[in-house]
């Protein structure tokens, strides 16, 4: 029997993980079905409404589908094995771990501004609410991996900015206002870092760049950051699944 699960607030995102994991172990095929619910829950010792949305993100996922009366049924899709596909959201930091890096946040600046109109509109804030602009290089032994700009609504986290440890995770500080980001919508292109941060960070080795932008939600659907991450093209690749 698999061992529990506990942290509720991935629950299902770790759930839908094993479930995946489990297709490939016990070699399913196309076709096949999934165990029973009843199966399910008992192997992972977890609630059947937790099972259910875990098994909803699969099929969102196309990685299985489900006949009304029959069960579920693993998809062609669920063959595709793609490495660490750039559509998981996941923190910087893990995703850091998997290419073996241990990075470390060197804030470049922090302040209290007011956002331009695509900031604005991509965080849904009214007129004259104002953001927390947070600038971030993530060095990994000193050496510069990423350059990140992040915009938070100011209403969301109400402490003085300055009293905050800026140098940690994003998404744990927001986890402890109740906003912790849990999806997001993105885009990727391939870009130079803007010559003024080349120029005032001393980045002139960082060659070409993938840049993620993307606006974070939170479980109510509410977007909670909007960044733009410049991760360094020598060292990362992302992979995607085509269907």
């Amino acid at each position: 029997m698999d061992e529990p699960l506990r942290d509720a607030r991935t629950l299902a995102v770790q759930l839908r993980e094993r479930l995946a994991n489990l297709i490939r172990a016990e070699g399913l095929k196309p076709g096949d079905k999934l165990p029973t619910e009843a199966q399910l829950t008992q192997r992972f010792r977890i609630s059947r409404p937790a099972l259910r949305e875990a098994l909803k993100l699969l099929e969102q996922d196309g990685l299985i589908s489900v006949t009304h009366g029959l069960g579920r049924f693993v998809t062609a899709s669920a063959s595709v094995e793609v490495d660490r596909p750039i559509t998981v959201f996941e923190s910087v930091t893990d995703m850091s771990r998997h290419y073996g890096y241990e990075t470390t946040n060197k804030v470049l600046s922090i302040a209290e501004d007011t956002p331009d109109p695509m900031v604005r509109q991509q965080l849904r804030l009214a007129e004259g609410e104002r953001v927390i602009r947070l600038e971030r290089l993530r060095l990994h032994h000193d050496e510069p991996l990423m350059y990140s700009l992040d915009y938070i609504p100011r209403s969301l986290i109400p402490a003085r900015i300055f009293d905050i440890d800026w140098s940690g995770s994003l998404l744990s500080l927001l986890e402890q206002h109740r906003h912790r980001p849990r999806m997001s919508a993105a885009s990727v292109s391939a870009v130079m870092l803007p010559d003024e941060v080349v120029q005032r960070n001393d980045l002139r080795d960082f060659g070409p760049a993938l840049l993620i932008t993307e606006t974070c939600f939170d479980a109510t659907g509410t977007p909670v950051v909007h960044a733009a991450v410049y991760h360094r093209g020598s060292r990362f690749s992302f992979s995607f699944a085509r269907r």
